[in-house]
């Protein structure tokens, strides 16, 4: 994306989006702000995932520890500004723990410890009231304001989600253009070459989930003030999983790929409700069939519009 050319598609689709939510139901409204939660979360996944090659399936705690962090902060008369950063680093600091075992073990094994750091996490919300309010979780969560202006609308903090996707877009293109990004890929293609190299993959490996868990608590923290009220469900394995689920179907290892897959994931099951009683069986089949043909995520469908409408193409890698 080379020049002022290579962004103005992107440009569009921004505007579009600063657009739609004056013609959206509340409900169709959440559903998009929601969108751009799990597309902050799964860009951050995408970098442990899709660029480091480093498996992860507990992206779902970091995500909780982020808004427990905001719940918690926001609830006992802290601002919002303060926690949101403090969220970020707070699951950064666990990546980073997490992460060590990515040093001596990969693929099956790997996952295996993530999710039993997910599963911990969950219970330590679950059992935790003291801190974390248990089963019933922490209500009464306040949307933050900037000086006197407050966006505690659905309209205003969905264009604060907005500002955060951008943001989070922009990071993590420089990231992936960066000394990291190109040791991150050099490891998941062959990481003994990388090494000889002089590629340190263990401080990669544990970078990578630091990365990836600072955008899930950065996510959380966002997604706490959303909903106004958090518990545990929100925050477990199979969320987990669908994440996952969000960069796989994207497409791994491309930028747009956990954009698409994070609107795909979040917005499909409500646009096929009107389906009714079959819509999740239509919505998992659908999933199958990415699967089977397109094995490198919707992106592959993006790289084909590109050749038949001529100004994708300024979009091009």
């Amino acid at each position: 994306m080379k020049g002022w050319k290579g962004w103005l598609p992107w440009g569009v689709v921004i505007v579009l989006l600063c657009i739609v939510p004056w013609f959206l139901k509340a409900y169709t409204l959440f559903i998009l702000s929601f969108s751009l939660v799990n597309i902050i979360l799964a860009i951050g996944l995408n970098i442990t995932l899709g660029y480091a090659g480093q498996i992860s399936l507990c992206h779902a705690a970091f995500m909780g520890i982020g808004a427990y962090t905001t719940g918690i902060m926001v609830t006992h008369g802290w601002s919002f500004w303060l926690s949101l950063p403090l969220a970020g680093l707070i699951a950064c600091f666990f990546g980073t723990i997490i992460g060590f075992p990515a040093i001596k073990w990969k693929d099956h094994y790997l996952a295996l410890v993530t999710i039993g750091f997910n599963i911990v996490g969950y219970l330590v919300m679950q059992q935790e009231k003291w801190l974390t309010g248990g089963p019933h979780g922490i209500s009464n969560i306040s949307r933050p304001s900037i000086g006197p202006l407050k966006l505690a609308s659905a309209v205003s903090y969905y264009y604060l989600l907005l500002f955060f996707v951008i943001l989070a877009i922009l990071s993590s293109v420089w990231i992936i253009k960066s000394k990291w990004g190109r040791a991150f890929m050099a490891i998941r293609l062959n990481e003994l070459a990388a090494k000889s190299h002089g590629v340190c993959s263990h401080h990669y490996k544990l970078l990578a989930f630091a990365i990836g868990a600072f955008y899930a608590g950065i996510g959380g923290s966002l997604f706490a003030p959303l909903l106004k009220y958090i518990n545990p469900e929100s925050f477990t394995f199979f969320a987990s999983f669908e994440y996952l689920i969000m960069v796989v179907i994207g497409g791994m290892g491309r930028i747009e790929g956990p954009i698409i897959g994070a609107l795909i994931i979040t917005m499909g099951p409500e646009i096929l409700r009107v389906a009714e009683a079959f819509y999740l069986i239509i919505y998992s089949l659908i999933l199958i069939l990415i699967m089977l043909f397109l094995r490198k995520g919707l992106v592959v469908v993006v790289d084909r519009l590109r050749e038949w409408i001529p100004v994708l193409r300024l979009t091009k890698r």
